[in-house]
């Protein structure tokens, strides 16, 4: 697993609010800092790839495990 500089924590969110608040925080974060993001909305592993090109900021990893969805995006 990649080291984070932030957390988010998107649990219980459906599409679009984990990309939305996800999109908010790397705002915030420099370049090369990584946001590490919690989900349970199964859509949010195609929505963050999606967002992933999108915006250029790297899907560095993401997992499933135990019904959560873990990722972790390198702001660009």
């Amino acid at each position: 697993m990649p080291n984070q500089d932030q957390e988010l924590d998107a649990t219980g969110l459906n599409c679009p609010l984990p990309i939305l608040k996800a999109k908010k925080t790397l705002a915030t974060m420099n370049a090369g800092e990584v946001l590490y993001v919690v989900a349970t909305d199964p859509g949010s592993v195609k929505d963050f790839e999606s967002f992933s090109k999108q915006t250029g900021h790297a899907l560095l990893e993401q997992k499933e495990e135990g019904g959560k969805y873990h990722f972790w995006l390198k702001r660009a």
